[in-house]
């Protein structure tokens, strides 16, 4: 056999000797190179992680969640959950906040707690103008403590928000964000709004509804009501009712069951309908008897002849284009003060001043 040719074959067995025999030794650094590493000790946690862990650390006990049961007696279980939602302690005397969508038409209420404790409760007072309302714990039994109520004076875009609710029936969830805008308005029932609602990109979703929105240090700055989504579930913008109006509504329900609605007792007529005809300002269809419209000489919409009732075109000089206008200058105004009402009555301009009043259960 060649010279060269053997020197060729010896080296390629000598090579793969070598290869044999460093095998295991490159396959034990290849494991090592990737083989879990020693877990390091964290010190501590981050500033905004503290302030966050500690919002839901004092809050939450006071957060509850808000369910509807329906007795059935063709069922084999006791009760059946149909509705449930958020709530938060309001006072050491077992008042609780909550929105009023989450317990209309409630039947049996049951309030359950961070602690695992369910409780009975019963209606104190609605206010479904602001979609709020005031449920009471029955029985006795220590309480946690009520959540700290905050104001709107200084809030500022952009400050961090939390929301602590019960989402999808998930309790003691807590989401984070920051408000998104100020002075947003939401339609609630019978022509009302409400103003200065805050926007939320905190994760609002079903089940959050009556549930707080806090700011850095925990304090109450709105009720969380409603979200804007197609699908239903969170999309980044969710709206609170402001804490002013909350500090506002929710002694009244309390102490009254109910909260004053300013009015002057009119029926307005459909907005759409109004607009059709180029109508601008609210008509009015009919007014409540006894009430300051009717004493005023307010006029109704004809249904006989089809003639147009007195339209509201104006009020203290503001300018009024649909039925939230006028509640606004109602609410302004205050119940047992005057208002001035210019109005259009079959193409003249006219002049009313009548007295603001409580018109609670009367729809205007």
């Amino acid at each position: 056999m060649d010279s060269r040719l053997k020197r060729l074959l010896l080296t390629g067995f000598l090579f793969f000797m070598v290869c044999v025999a460093a095998r295991p030794y490159v396959v034990d650094r290849s494991h090592s190179a990737t083989a879990l590493g020693a877990i390091g000790a964290r010190d501590g946690i981050a500033e905004y992680e503290r302030t966050t862990v500690g919002i839901f650390d004092r809050v939450s006990p006071s957060v509850v969640q808000v369910s509807d049961l329906a007795d059935d007696a063709d069922s084999d279980a006791e009760g059946t959950a149909v509705k449930s939602g958020t709530g938060f302690v309001w006072d050491a005397a077992g008042h609780v906040v909550t929105n009023y969508h989450v317990v209309q038409d409630a039947k049996v209420l049951m309030v359950k707690f961070a602690s695992g404790d369910i409780r009975k409760a019963s209606i104190v007072g609605v206010a479904p103008n602001y979609d709020l309302a005031v449920i009471h714990i029955d029985g006795k039994g220590s309480l946690p403590p009520p959540i700290s109520v905050g104001s709107m004076r200084g809030l500022k875009v952009g400050q961090a928000a939390f929301a602590i609710g019960s989402p999808f029936g998930l309790d003691q969830s807590l989401t984070s964000g920051v408000i998104s805008a100020l002075k947003r308005r939401i339609p609630t029932r019978g022509g009302h709004e409400v103003t200065n609602v805050i926007q939320t990109d905190a994760a609002i979703n079903p089940g959050n509804s009556g549930g707080p929105l806090l700011d850095s240090a925990g304090r109450l700055i709105g009720v969380n009501t409603a979200i804007y989504s197609p699908s239903g579930s969170n999309a980044g913008i969710g709206l609170a009712i402001p804490v002013d109006a909350v500090s506002r509504v929710v002694p009244a329900l309390i102490r009254d069951g109910h909260v004053a609605t300013p009015g002057i007792g009119i029926v307005a007529g459909d907005e759409t309908l109004a607009a059709r005809f180029g109508i601008e300002g609210v008509v009015v269809v009919a007014t409540v008897p006894g009430s300051p419209a009717e004493q005023a000489g307010l006029q109704g919409t004809d249904v006989s002849s089809g003639q147009i009732g007195d339209v509201v075109v104006a009020a203290n000089g503001k300018p009024i284009h649909r039925l939230p206008d006028l509640n606004d200058q109602l609410e302004q105004v205050g119940i047992g003060n005057q208002i001035d009402l210019s109005i259009d009555r079959k193409g003249s301009k006219a002049s009313i001043s009548l007295k603001v009043t409580d018109l609670v259960g009367v729809r205007e």
